[in-house]
C-alpha cells in the first residue's frame, strides 16, 4: 500500500488491494450484529438518504396508504417520497419539543385500517428528540403494516434492537455515533419486506435505488460476486468504525452518549439563559442536544460568540424555520466526551455573556460533572 500526503495531517491511501466479495460480506455481517438483526443487510454505496429513499420506493406501491410520523426534517422528507410513489399519506406530526406516543400511532392505525407502511425516525439529531420505537413497533406489528426506521442518528448512541422491535426496514449510517464515514450506509430487510418489494411492480429495477437488484445479484447468489465496484475506502472505514465500537463495547458506547446528553442538559439548566428544547429527559436524543434561546435573542448570535470563544466545540445554529430560536450541540461519536461537553458549556457561557445575558459557567460545569458521574459505565 502506498500513501501520499496532501498535508501532514491528511494521508490519502492509494494502491489498496481490491475489496473482494468475501470481505464485503464480512463487513455486512458485522453491521448486522451491531443492528441486532438476523435479517439480510445490504451495505449501500452512498449516504443514508440512498437506502432511505430506496426503501420507500421499493416497498410502497401506488394506491396504498402509508403512515408518516414527523418529529423533525427527515420525516418531512419521507412524506414527499411517499406521495411521489402514489401513496395516500396519513401524517402524525409531533412537536419538536418531544416524541410521538405509541397511542398516537395506535389511534391513526385504528382510524385508517388500510395503512400498510409506517415510516419513523428513531432519533432526530436536528431537533434533538428520540421516539419510543419498541412500543411503536409493537403497535405497528399488531396492525400488520411494515415498519421502516431511520436509525442513522441512534445506532451506537442508544439501543437498537431491530428484530426484537419488529422493524422491517432499518437504515443506518456511520457518520454520527459510530464516528465513521458518511459515504456508505446499510439497510436491513425482513422477509416480509422482501415479499412486499417483490410484489410491487413499481419497485426500482436496474437502478441505484433498487433493493431488488442487490437481492437478486448479491444475496441470492450467496454474496459471492459483487454487482459493482464497491466504495472501497468508505467500506473499510465503516468496518473500522464498527470494530472500534466492538472493542470499546456497545453498552459502554451507549452509556457514553447517554452521559453526554445528561451532562449537557444538566449543565445548561444550571447555566441560565438557555433551556433544553426537548422538554422531557426521556424524549431527548443521546446524539445531540437542542437548546432554546431566550425570547428576543437570535440563537445565531449566541452561536457566533460561542464559536468565537472556542471554534472547536460542536455547537451550531439550527437550520430552516428554527434557526433564530434553536441551538444544537452535537455530542455523538468521539464528541460524546466529558471534556467536549464541558468545553461546549464554557463556550456557551461566553457566548451568552457576549450578548448581554447572565451565565454561570462554574455552576454549569459542576452540574455537568455530577450528571456525567451518574452514568457508571461512562466514567
Amino acid at each position: 500500500m502506498t500513501a501520499v500526503t496532501a498535508n501532514a495531517d491528511a494521508p490519502v491511501l492509494l494502491d489498496l488491494p481490491p475489496l473482494g466479495a468475501a470481505h464485503f460480506a464480512r463487513i455486512e455481517d458485522k453491521v448486522a450484529a451491531l443492528m441486532r438483526t438476523r435479517c439480510d443487510v445490504v451495505a449501500m454505496q452512498g449516504e443514508a438518504l440512498l437506502p432511505l429513499e430506496a426503501c420507500i420506493r421499493s416497498a410502497v406501491r401506488p394506491g396504498s396508504t402509508a403512515l408518516n410520523i414527523i418529529t423533525g426534517p427527515y420525516g418531512e422528507t419521507f412524506g414527499g417520497w411517499l406521495r411521489s410513489c402514489g401513496a395516500e399519506v396519513v401524517t402524525i406530526t409531533a412537536p419538536f419539543t418531544g416524541a410521538v406516543s405509541p397511542q398516537q400511532v395506535a389511534d391513526a392505525l385504528r382510524e385508517h385500517p388500510e395503512i400498510d407502511f409506517v415510516s419513523l425516525v428513531h432519533a432526530e439529531a436536528a431537533t434533538g428528540n428520540t421516539n419510543p420505537v419498541a412500543e411503536i413497533g409493537a403497535v405497528v406489528r399488531a396492525h400488520g403494516a411494515l415498519l421502516m426506521l431511520d436509525a442513522v442518528a441512534s445506532v451506537g448512541a442508544e439501543p437498537l434492537l431491530t428484530d426484537e422491535w419488529g422493524v422491517d426496514l432499518c437504515v443506518i449510517g456511520g457518520q454520527k455515533a459510530l464516528a465513521g464515514p458518511a459515504g456508505v450506509s446499510a439497510v436491513s430487510v425482513s422477509a416480509r419486506a422482501w415479499e412486499r418489494i417483490a410484489a410491487n411492480e413499481q419497485a426500482p429495477r436496474r437502478s441505484y435505488l433498487s433493493l431488488l437488484d442487490w437481492k437478486e445479484r448479491w444475496i441470492d447468489g450467496g454474496r459471492s460476486a459483487l454487482p459493482h465496484a464497491p466504495a472501497q475506502l468508505e467500506m473499510l472505514a465503516l468496518e473500522q468504525a464498527v470494530d472500534r465500537i466492538e472493542d470499546e463495547g456497545l453498552d459502554a458506547v451507549i452509556a457514553r452518549h447517554r452521559a453526554a446528553a445528561g451532562a449537557l442538559r444538566a449543565g445548561v439548566r444550571a447555566l441560565g439563559g438557555l433551556v433544553p428544547y426537548v422538554i422531557r429527559d426521556e424524549d431527548a436524543a443521546p446524539a445531540a442536544t437542542t437548546l432554546r434561546a431566550p425570547v428576543g435573542l437570535d440563537a445565531r448570535e449566541v452561536v457566533s460568540a460561542a464559536l468565537g470563544a472556542d471554534g472547536s466545540v460542536p455547537v451550531q445554529a439550527a437550520a430552516g424555520a428554527l434557526t433564530k430560536e434553536m441551538i444544537r450541540v452535537n455530542h455523538y461519536g468521539r464528541a460524546a466526551d466529558r471534556d467536549v461537553v464541558l468545553a461546549s458549556l464554557a463556550a456557551l457561557a461566553t457566548g451568552l455573556r457576549a450578548v448581554g445575558m447572565d451565565a454561570d459557567g462554574d455552576a454549569a460545569a459542576t452540574a455537568a460533572e455530577e450528571a456525567w458521574n451518574e452514568v457508571p459505565a461512562a466514567r
